[in-house]
């Protein structure tokens, strides 16, 4: 997991698709857009751009990826999100991972928590499990850009 703020420089040269994922959030004015998907390059980098109210830890699943990973951006409100190493122990609550390349796990164990605000990324790889859209301090209405990048494009 790499996290950071959109207006500070990269820590690091990332692989070009994340570098294509960060100038995206950068560049993209997301009062002016509608909830729904935005295709970046096609299916290999694309945004989710999402709606939501923040919810206990307790109902929200934790959840990892294979195929994608998540960059996942707050444009206003604010959150935590609980994220891990995904070791193998965490039990399975739901796999979809041919339908939505996504496991839901009941819990995960050695859970820390990063607090987003706007402006702030994460960027979860397949070995991260992450539970987004969680409470910070009182419920909030957010608006969370996921950019998916496929793993195969890191390359």
């Amino acid at each position: 997991m790499i996290s950071g703020h959109i207006s500070n420089p990269n820590p690091c040269t990332f692989p070009a698709a994340i570098e294509k994922a960060l100038n995206f959030l950068r560049n993209t004015d997301f009062h002016a857009l509608e909830t729904g998907v935005v295709e970046i390059e096609g299916r290999d980098i694309y945004a989710q751009i999402l709606d939501l109210t923040t919810k206990a830890k307790t109902e929200n699943q934790p959840e990892v990826h294979r195929r994608y990973i998540d960059i996942q951006f707050l444009a206003w409100g604010n959150e935590i999100i609980g994220y891990a190493a995904d070791r193998g122990n965490n039990p399975i609550s739901q796999s979809l991972l041919e339908e939505r390349d996504i496991i839901f796990y009941h819990g995960m164990e050695n859970e820390s928590e990063i607090i987003m605000t706007p402006g702030t990324y994460a960027i979860f790889f397949p070995q991260d499990v992450h539970r987004p859209a969680c409470i910070h301090h009182t419920v909030s209405h957010i608006r969370k850009i996921v950019v998916k990048v496929k793993v195969d494009k890191l390359g």
